[in-house]
């Protein structure tokens, strides 16, 4: 009686495993199932472009649903990128969700990008299609340069950062040079 009640037992998780552990949680190393989300602790991706520049995800926690496959939600997203003037792009965000299917990958929260070029971006939102380069934000961006500044209400950045287009009430400051300042009093 006790080998056949063993043996369903093994042969029911056999064919649907999820279904026995989605009702406990599960620690499995640094993965852990809780209902139908699986979780990871501490995910990194690392790689090279299709343009041969390469690049460095991690997150504390990526989790995923298993009655929603394609979507990933990742939580303190950082990455290190090559930049095509082979400066480094450093990306920070509070949380962000992949769609796979799509290669769509959107940040939200505190999201900031520094480049080893000098200059920073901060935005709370931005939806990037891994695919093509495109990065779309429809909420407020401040960039800051050693030039100066730029705010706008949104921001689309085409053609893998060939062009960058800001929209909506935007505000350009720009600093004045030393050497700019020189001329100037020259003339």
């Amino acid at each position: 009686m006790i080998v056949t009640a063993l043996g369903l037992t093994w042969l029911v998780s056999w064919l649907d495993p999820l279904k026995v552990m989605a009702k406990l949680p599960v620690d499995v190393g640094s993965m852990v199932i809780s209902g139908t989300k699986i979780t990871m602790a501490s995910p990194k991706l690392s790689g090279y472009t299709r343009d041969q520049r390469w690049y460095e995800l991690n997150a504390d926690a990526a989790a995923q649903d298993i009655t929603k496959p394609d979507f990933v939600e990742l939580s303190r997203v950082r990455a290190k990128v090559e930049a095509q003037d082979k400066s480094t792009m450093f990306l920070s965000a509070r949380d962000g969700t992949f769609d796979r299917k799509a290669n769509v990958l959107t940040l939200n929260n505190d999201i900031s990008l520094k480049s080893t070029a000098g200059y920073e971006i901060r935005l709370s939102e931005a939806v990037v299609d891994t695919a093509s380069g495109e990065i779309v934000s429809n909420k407020p961006v401040e960039v800051q340069s050693q030039q100066g500044t730029i705010t706008s209400e949104r921001l689309e950045v085409l053609k893998s950062g060939e062009v960058v287009r800001f929209t909506g009430n935007v505000i350009m400051n720009l600093t004045a040079q030393p050497d700019d300042a020189k001329a100037a009093e020259k003339r």
